[in-house]
Order: C-alpha cells, then structure tokens, then sequence
C-alpha cells in the first residue's frame, strides 16, 4: 500500500498511457483499412498523401509498444519501485504523441491538433515526475 501511495500520480497517468494507446493501436488493428481509407482522405493534399499506410504502420508501432511498456513500467514499480520502464514508456508516448501533433498540423487539422496537446500535457507532466 505505501508504494501504491508514494507512486499514485505516476501509477494512474501509466494506467492512463496504457489505456489510449492499447486501445488506440487495437483501433488500428481491428479496423485497419477503415483507418487507412479516412486517413487518405486527411492527407489527400500534404506531402503524406502516398505514405498513409507506412505512417499509420509506424504510428500503429509506437501507440503498442509505449502501451505495452507503461503497464511494465506500473508491474515494475508496484514490484520493486523502479521507474526505468515507466520513464521509458512515457517517453516513447510524448514521441507518439508529438508524431500524431505534426501530421495534424500538416493537414491543418487545428481542432484534432488541439486535442492531441490535451493528451500530450499529462504525459509530458509524467516524464517531469519520473526524471532523476
């Protein structure tokens, strides 16, 4: 219980991490030409408009592996209060996230730009609390 209470902001904002790109790259999976269809449609007249499928892919990439490894990074700290996983998860977020920040702003989309800053802010407070 006293590392639950020592670690509560991290251990919620990795669980929040873990969720949107969990739930974000199985979005991608499950519907992926759904994605890559719209996605088309975004870019159609920026310098991205024939790599949607190679972006997404790598997005698709990002989103699984900074989900994956935050819920390491609660499981390590929950077991032996090392951050180093959620450090690294929460980094590899702000990485993805400021990814998804450029392509909406090359497709001008300011609205869906703004967004993405609301998910950014937590995440870039989460490295704050983890750095050493």
């Amino acid at each position: 219980m006293e590392v639950i209470k020592e670690y509560a902001s991290e251990l919620i904002l990795l669980l929040f991490l873990s969720i949107t790109f969990l739930q974000s790259g199985l979005d991608k999976i499950t519907d992926w030409k759904g994605n890559v269809e719209w996605l088309k449609g975004h870019f159609a007249k920026t310098l991205f408009k024939g790599s949607v499928p190679v972006l997404l892919g790598a997005i698709l990439v990002l989103e699984m592996i900074a989900g994956i490894v935050s819920l390491l990074g609660i499981y390590s700290v929950l077991s032996s209060q090392n951050t180093s996983f959620a450090f690294l998860g929460a980094f590899l977020g702000c990485i993805t996230l400021l990814m998804l920040l450029f392509g909406q702003r090359v497709a001008k989309d300011y609205d869906g730009a703004r967004t993405i800053v609301i998910y950014l802010i937590p995440t870039v407070f989460l490295v704050f609390l983890l750095q050493n």
